[in-house]
């Protein structure tokens, strides 16, 4: 068994195939996913899993070069945008290097999720809780 955070066997396969400039969205449990990229689906109940415990278990393995979230996010839900940024700052400590956060439509949003390599569903409820996540090099 492995002894890291990130226990989900889905997952790891997913940090273990990707690449530098790779995308992974993080979904609330309302994001329409397309067809195309791979579809892990985590969400159990409303709230189950949240999106900041599947993002911290991604952190502890995989390394970030920026992320995307929604613009909305910073009225509608800014409760949670402070919390991820907090969390992001953090896991680029961790990495030692800056993840950049940018910010485009939710609409832009649902569009450039149709590119990422896998949208992984959570069981978050709240408005705008989605996340892409671009891979980087640890060297």
């Amino acid at each position: 068994m492995k002894k890291t955070t990130l226990l989900n066997s889905h997952l790891s396969a997913l940090v273990a195939g990707v690449g530098h400039t790779d995308e992974i969205v993080l979904a609330d449990a309302g994001l329409p996913i397309p067809a195309g990229p791979e579809r892990i689906d985590l969400a159990v109940s409303p709230g189950l899993p949240g999106l900041q415990p599947v993002l911290a278990a991604l952190l502890s393995e995989l390394q970030l070069e920026s992320v995307v979230l929604a613009e909305e996010i910073k009225t509608v839900s800014p409760e949670l945008h402070q919390q991820l940024l907090s969390q992001l700052a953090e896991a680029g400590q961790t990495q030692g290097r800056d993840i950049a956060v940018s910010y485009i439509s939710h609409v832009a949003f649902k569009r450039q999720n149709a590119c990422a390599r896998a949208v992984v569903r959570t069981g978050e409820c709240t408005p705008y809780a989605n996340i892409i996540l671009r891979c980087g090099v640890p060297f």
